[in-house]
């Protein structure tokens, strides 16, 4: 069972939910799209990358049909995120009878509202009839499909997780998309069909989220799940910038006997800069006996922890920036089945994993060190810049 949670959190542990562990594009976009194509009363979308494409076209066609249907569908996507959607796709949508919204528009854009443009919408949710929800890292773009993508090598798709939520929790998620459509369109929605209350299983899970300082749940469960741990701590995230709070809950369990391994991208990734900002935090790390793993055959876009029992799947990366600045949503999930198939994923992974020792990670190359103080000096100056509390 879990620890006690010494924070306030807005959403609390339910049970009575079904939860289904959704691995890489080929399981989990086949699986939102029949969930769109069934719909029957409201389809709600909530999403921060968004790029057209075969996939995002997919999306489109089903959500343009759901709307015929007479269903209520609203898609609220992030407007920097989204920046990779054309016009066409965007009239389509709206032309269907879509109601397409865009979080915290870039317009306007002055050196003095920096901080406004800074928050972005990373939550990736669909729900479809307040009856089963997905949530985890993905976003709409080919990316992530590796039978779709064309435009890339087919072995490259990107790594990654999501997970399908049935039961009382829908409530949460239903809650969480309702008032941030109202914040960024000032409509209310208002839906028919209530999100589902009645138990549809036997596992517990909850709802956890990020929205700038004031609400750092994200962060604060993870912490006190690794202060709890007794066995294991298995972290995957595609950006690796974590807070001073973070990297000593890992030191401190390592050293206590806990198997702390990290599963981070290793010689593929969108954004070569945070990777190398991050791996100044290696040596520390490693030192105190955190096991890290660089996953080698594509980019590991995933957001997955696991404390022993305890494992959370969402849009939340272990990086200041996402836990300061960005609104993020985790489902967690405290189930002992569960988590035995999240830690067979895990196996799966560090198997297609170099892992770097204390010793060679000492013997790296010289411009391993220079691109680690460079980017981490960026990185550190942009903290400043943006006066960025999240390294406490």
């Amino acid at each position: 069972m879990i620890g006690h949670d010494p924070a306030k959190f807005r959403f609390p542990w339910r049970d009575g939910n079904q939860f289904r562990l959704l691995i890489d594009g080929e399981q989990f976009y086949p699986a939102m799209l029949d969930a769109i194509n069934a719909a029957h009363v409201s389809v709600f979308l909530e999403m921060y990358l968004v790029t057209s494409g075969t996939v995002t076209t997919k999306f489109i066609d089903a959500l343009i049909a759901a709307a015929d249907r007479g269903v209520m569908a609203c898609v609220l996507f992030d407007a920097f995120g989204a920046g990779g959607l054309n016009k066409s796709d965007r009239q389509r949508l709206q032309r269907g009878g879509v109601r397409l919204r865009f979080y915290n528009p870039l317009q306007h854009m002055r050196i003095t509202k920096l901080h406004h443009h800074l928050s972005r919408d990373h939550r990736k949710l669909l729900m479809v009839d307040g009856q089963i929800a997905y949530t985890g890292g993905a976003g709409l773009t080919d990316d992530f499909a590796r039978d779709l993508n064309k435009s890339h090598d087919q072995q490259r798709h990107w790594r990654e997780t999501m997970i399908e939520v049935r039961g009382p929790l829908l409530a949460d998620w239903s809650s969480l998309f309702l008032e941030n459509w109202e914040y960024s369109t000032r409509e209310v929605l208002v839906v028919n069909a209530p999100a589902l209350l009645t138990a549809l299983g036997t596992q517990r899970g909850r709802v956890t989220i990020a929205q700038g300082a004031a609400h750092v749940e994200v962060r604060s469960s993870f912490v006190n799940h690794a202060r709890n741990a007794r066995q294991r701590i298995w972290v995957a995230t595609a950006y690796f910038v974590p807070s001073w709070k973070i990297r000593r809950a890992l030191r401190v369990a390592a050293r206590r006997g806990v198997d702390v391994r990290l599963l981070l991208p290793g010689p593929y990734t969108d954004h070569a800069a945070i990777r190398h900002a991050g791996r100044r935090f290696y040596y520390g790390l490693l030192r105190h006996g955190v096991r890290i793993f660089e996953y080698q055959p594509r980019f590991t876009h995933a957001k997955v922890s696991l404390c022993d029992n305890w494992a959370s799947v969402g849009s939340s990366n272990i990086d200041r920036w996402n836990l300061y600045w960005n609104l993020e949503a985790n489902q967690e999930v405290d189930d002992a089945p569960f988590a035995a198939q999240v830690g067979k994923m895990f196996e799966a992974d560090f198997a297609l994993s170099r892992e770097y020792g204390l010793d060679e990670w000492r013997a790296r190359p010289w411009y391993y060190r220079i691109q680690e103080w460079f980017w981490g000096g960026v990185d550190a100056a942009m903290s400043r810049l943006t006066k960025h509390k999240g390294n406490k």
